[in-house]
């Protein structure tokens, strides 16, 4: 195993007592200050003298030491998973990091790929995270939930499109974007719609429930209309491959998954010579930029992940009260952008 190097000679660290003692206070009025103790009195004019040493001094409390007299860190674990993330989760991850950091947590993501669910479980309790958000795309078991609980967590926390049993959820029913796409086109008079699912590892998860809910739509609508799977890759020569055969396929729509496959097939449609949208409505999800630049211009499904309180709120209220009923929040918002696709 590698070592680190040692600390250079002639460099010292700053300590909590020399910043007590540049400021003019006691360590105890140091600590109370940096980490924003606000139980005990302490003018603002003390306050700023002590954080003003700290910068100068370029002094920053020590994690571990803080960790083991709390059990836990002010950290908030953000594991990154394998499943790709469109601009609703990232607008959402945005604004959850710098919640957090107003409300004076430390947010880290964490890099998950090659782990399964409980060796990550087994990773992220090695922090000591006082929370973690985990993606769907790592299945969290009650094993896992229960390491990082006993590690310290006071809050384990999923968001995926199913709740997982022993932990709160912040759930994202993808079933209801392909419900969405689809009653989108059986109003534009479409009948026969075919709905994409990937072939690429990992979007299964969201994949599935799309298709489900397209199914779904057609089957509350009281039409004759039907759903035809088309596997394709995130290839050139597999939308090829569909738009050779795509008369032959009897569609007059496709719900295309995501803006991204939508592009790479309506591109082939159109070098095979179907007309978009006369002959084929195309639809995708995500509300790219690049899919409004196109021509014809891409119809789509906008999503917005929202709660009735704001999400790093709702984390801080979970780790304050620990120990309660497992919680569940739907947060997708979906709904249809109509332009010149379909």
């Amino acid at each position: 195993m590698s070592q680190l190097p040692e600390q250079p000679a002639g460099i010292s660290v700053p300590t909590s007592a020399d910043v007590a003692r540049t400021a003019g206070v006691s360590r105890a009025t140091v600590s109370y200050v940096l980490n924003n103790n606000t139980t005990v009195r302490i003018s603002e004019p003390t306050r700023r003298r002590v954080r003003e040493a700290a910068a100068d001094l370029g002094y920053v409390p020590h994690a571990a030491a803080r960790t083991l007299r709390a059990g836990h860190t002010r950290m908030v674990l953000l594991p990154a998973g394998q499943t790709s993330a469109g601009p609703a989760h990232q607008r959402f991850f945005t604004g959850l990091e710098s919640g957090l950091r107003r409300l004076d947590y430390t947010v880290v993501q964490y890099g998950s790929d090659g782990l399964d669910a409980d060796q990550a479980a087994r990773a992220w309790a090695e922090l000591r995270p006082v929370a973690v958000v985990a993606p769907g795309g790592i299945a969290l078991t009650p094993y896992g939930i229960g390491v990082l609980t006993r590690s310290g967590a006071k809050a384990v926390i999923t968001l995926g499109p199913r709740p997982v049993d022993g932990a709160h959820a912040l759930v994202m029913d993808q079933s209801e974007v392909g419900g969405c796409a689809v009653r989108h086109l059986l109003a534009r008079g479409r009948r026969r719609i075919g709905v994409v699912v990937p072939q690429e590892p990992g979007l299964a998860l969201f994949a599935e429930p799309r298709l489900a809910g397209a199914l779904r739509a057609v089957e509350e609508s009281g039409t004759d209309a039907v759903v035809r799977t088309l596997p394709l890759r995130y290839e050139e020569e597999s939308a090829g491959d569909l738009a050779a055969r795509w008369r032959s396929l009897g569609l007059d729509a496709v719900f295309a998954y995501n803006d991204e496959y939508a592009m790479l097939l309506m591109r082939a449609l159109q070098d095979a010579g179907v007309g978009i949208p006369a002959e084929t409505a195309v639809i995708g999800a995500d509300d790219l930029m690049l899919g409004r630049l196109l021509r014809p211009r891409l119809s789509t499904i906008t999503m917005e992940l929202v709660t009735a309180q704001p999400p790093a709120e709702l984390i801080d209220r979970l780790v304050q009260h620990p120990g309660g009923a497992p919680e569940r929040h739907s947060l997708l918002r979906p709904a249809a952008v109509a332009r010149e696709s379909g």
